[in-house]
């Protein structure tokens, strides 16, 4: 039996997709011990939030959660883990509340150092030291919505000169493919139909184990129940021919790609220290086209990097133009400490990088837009969500365009045939439902 003896508990969960999965996880071993999980705006004995550090933003929206959880939970225990608890646990453990703070490399003993506190007293910290980041923890995420989030790798080795992933998450390592196999015939158990490949560096599978990220791709393929598959973001260096045209052959793996440039000037790419230029992100994206014309294609973009002249902006902005991807994920640069670009000369001011966050907002606004104009009058299979909003639900085509249609129980967690109809108010395409 546990030491602690409050049994309802809530998640919180900031940033990105392997966050999702890992949370989950984490939910799924605290609902095996007994304990009753509950919303995350439910008042609860136990609040556990899985942080993000990507940017100084990040970093702030963490700590206002935790304070705002202590607030709204008087005498809750609060146990707090991620990306942020690993690069400063101290700066957690001194906010007025916090119980538990535990670093990327034991986030999944949380549940066993939870259940081992007494009570309430002194800040214990676990595992925040960058040279013990060396464990892999294998997790999904099961019954939160009809897509499941599957970790295949973690860490990166890349050092980029904005970025601290390296040092909240360690090197680059993943399971063997037998136990990923395993994991998302688990998904398929449960009675998901899609499955998301995540992990912070995806195309670098196989370092720990002298396997291919192609390779894995094949055997999940053979995974019976689960009916699609997208891979969440891989590196365009990485993006080979090999696994394009897998995926073009695959019924199962969606046409859909997220690829980082962060830059389209040559010049900002080599001070990022990224590992490719801008010829050869336009090959990449040109060799998805050839065989999948119809991709959706997600591009994320930071504008102000340390240097990042009006016309280095102007030729990211004319290069993402010409590229006509789906969508654009902008962000401004986000100084992170200990991070190379701290030193580095020519800051961008706020009010500049904002101004060129607004202009590839409009022209993101834009292109998505043109792409789901070209699918107006089209056929397509749609994998419907539970979602309810004012009498219509959702899902997504094979190449990732929301679809609205009336609400039908039935055809939740579905794949259904649906005639591309209009584009709705929101911007959404409104479906007619054909089968």
């Amino acid at each position: 039996m546990p030491k602690f003896s409050a049994k309802r508990v809530n998640f919180h969960t900031l940033g990105c997709k392997l966050n999702f999965s890992e949370t989950s996880t984490i939910a799924r071993q605290f609902e095996k011990g007994g304990f009753v999980r509950v919303g995350p705006r439910e008042q609860a004995d136990i609040c556990v939030i899985n942080t993000c550090s990507v940017t100084e933003h990040a970093d702030k929206k963490c700590r206002n959660l935790i304070r705002k959880l202590v607030r709204e939970n008087p005498g809750a225990l609060i146990a707090v883990t991620g990306c942020y608890a690993q690069l400063q646990p101290l700066e957690i453990a001194a906010i007025e509340g916090v119980d538990l703070v535990i670093g990327n490399n034991d986030k999944e003993d949380l549940y066993h150092r939870v259940t081992a506190l007494a009570g309430k007293g002194k800040v214990e910290i676990y595992s925040c030291s960058a040279d013990e980041l060396t464990r892999f923890f294998a997790s999904f995420s099961m019954a939160d919505r009809t897509r499941a989030f599957l970790k295949v790798q973690d860490g990166c080795n890349y050092k980029c000169a904005y970025c601290t992933i390296p040092y909240a998450r360690g090197a680059s390592r993943n399971l063997p493919i037998a136990n990923l196999v395993a994991e998302a015939e688990k998904i398929a158990a449960a009675g998901q139909k899609e499955i998301v490949i995540t992990g912070i560096n995806t195309g670098d599978f196989g370092r720990t184990t002298g396997e291919s990220f192609a390779d894995l791709l094949r055997q999940l393929d053979t995974v019976d129940g689960i009916e699609r598959y997208r891979i969440s973001s891989i590196e365009p260096n990485l993006l080979t021919d090999e696994i394009l045209d897998f995926t073009a052959a695959s019924r199962k793996f969606q046409p859909h790609f997220h690829i980082p440039l962060q830059s389209g000037s040559d010049s900002v790419l080599g001070r990022m220290r990224r590992r490719y230029t801008t010829a050869k992100f336009d090959e990449r994206i040109t060799a998805v086209r050839q065989r999948m014309p119809e991709a959706f294609i997600g591009i994320d973009v930071i504008v102000g990097f340390p240097g990042e002249t009006d016309s280095d902006f102007r030729t990211t902005y004319d290069f993402l133009a010409k590229l006509q991807p789906a969508y654009l994920h902008v962000f401004p640069f986000s100084e992170r400490p200990g991070t190379p670009a701290v030193n580095f000369e020519g800051k961008v001011p706020p009010a500049t990088s904002a101004e060129r966050v607004k202009q590839l907002s409009n022209l993101c606004t834009t292109l998505q837009r043109t792409f789901y104009e070209r699918a107006i009058g089209c056929e397509a299979s749609v994998l419907f969500e539970s979602t309810y909003h004012a009498g219509m639900m959702s899902g997504f085509t094979e190449n990732y365009i929301r679809v609205c249609a009336p609400y039908d129980r039935k055809r939740v967690n579905s794949i259904c045939r649906v005639m591309l109809d209009s584009i709705g108010k929101n911007g959404e395409i409104i479906g007619i439902i054909l089968d």
